[in-house]
């Protein structure tokens, strides 16, 4: 691997995190420590929270080099209140579009290199959604795969 883990992984981290589509960040707070849902209070919300999970060296396939499939987990909390006026998953799909957003590849060749870190990084799996409908705090979970080539 060419970059170390931790500049591949705060440069995510950046991504993700900052200004996306817009001069501010989404979230109130972002942190690549994890914490419960229960233990971010609402005024800290909209978080976002980036959790490793692992890492798979694998060789060629799928017409990509071989390399190193680092796995990651974004966690998106969100308050959706207590009014049932409000629709929880119409503040939480807006929050998954701006991360989608954030890691769109390059218009040339569709990947998303991370400033040049690593071969390709993208949104991989099923995000697990729970709006909040019932208790008023909501969660996604957003399953991301990076190729670092060896």
């Amino acid at each position: 691997m060419t970059a170390s883990r931790e500049a591949i992984m705060s440069a995510l981290f950046a991504l993700v995190s900052g200004p996306i589509l817009s001069s501010q960040s989404p979230f109130v707070t972002s942190s690549r420590r994890m914490r419960l849902w229960g233990d971010v209070p609402s005024g800290e919300k909209p978080a976002l929270f980036m959790r490793e999970i692992g890492d798979e060296y694998k060789g060629a396939e799928r017409g990509l080099p071989p390399g190193v499939y680092m796995g990651v987990e974004l966690y998106i909390y969100i308050d959706a209140g207590k009014d049932q006026s409000v629709d929880p998953i119409s503040v939480l799909n807006p929050l998954i579009d701006a991360v989608e957003a954030a890691l769109k590849g390059s218009p040339v060749n569709g990947r998303q290199t991370l400033g040049g870190l690593v071969f390709h990084t993208w949104i991989e799996g099923k995000i697990m959604k729970d709006p909040g409908d019932l208790d008023g705090d909501g969660v996604a979970v957003i399953p991301v795969k990076i190729l670092a080539t060896v």
